[in-house]
């Protein structure tokens, strides 16, 4: 049996090089954070760690409806210091490339 996965695509900008320790995307540990939270609550279930893939940070979601997930990604567009342009992907557990799956723009209308 196949499982829904959401991919999460989020920009990342070029940016300057940060002062010693600091990281350039302090969102993907916020985001991080926001999903590892929402898999505690039992709503979903963080697929796999996030990972770098072209131009964007990729985060994996599973364990929930389709609305579900989609809503999930919706809101990580929205936190505070997101860049804009993100996007969600639906695949699945058999999918071996990131991308390949039905695209929706983030946070898509009516959300």
């Amino acid at each position: 049996m196949t499982v829904t996965i959401v991919e999460i695509h989020v920009p990342m900008p070029p940016k300057p090089d940060p002062p010693d320790g600091s990281t350039p995307y302090p969102w993907i540990d916020r985001v991080e954070d926001f999903l590892v939270g929402l898999e505690d609550e039992g709503g979903i279930e963080v697929h796999d760690e996030g990972e770098e893939h072209e131009d964007a940070y990729v985060f994996l979601v599973a364990g929930a409806a389709d609305e579900e997930l989609l809503a999930v990604a919706s809101r990580v567009a929205t936190l505070p210091g997101i860049p804009a342009g993100a996007f969600a992907v639906f695949g699945d557990d058999e999918t071996e490339e990131f991308g390949q799956g039905r695209r929706i723009a983030l946070p898509p209308p009516g959300v």
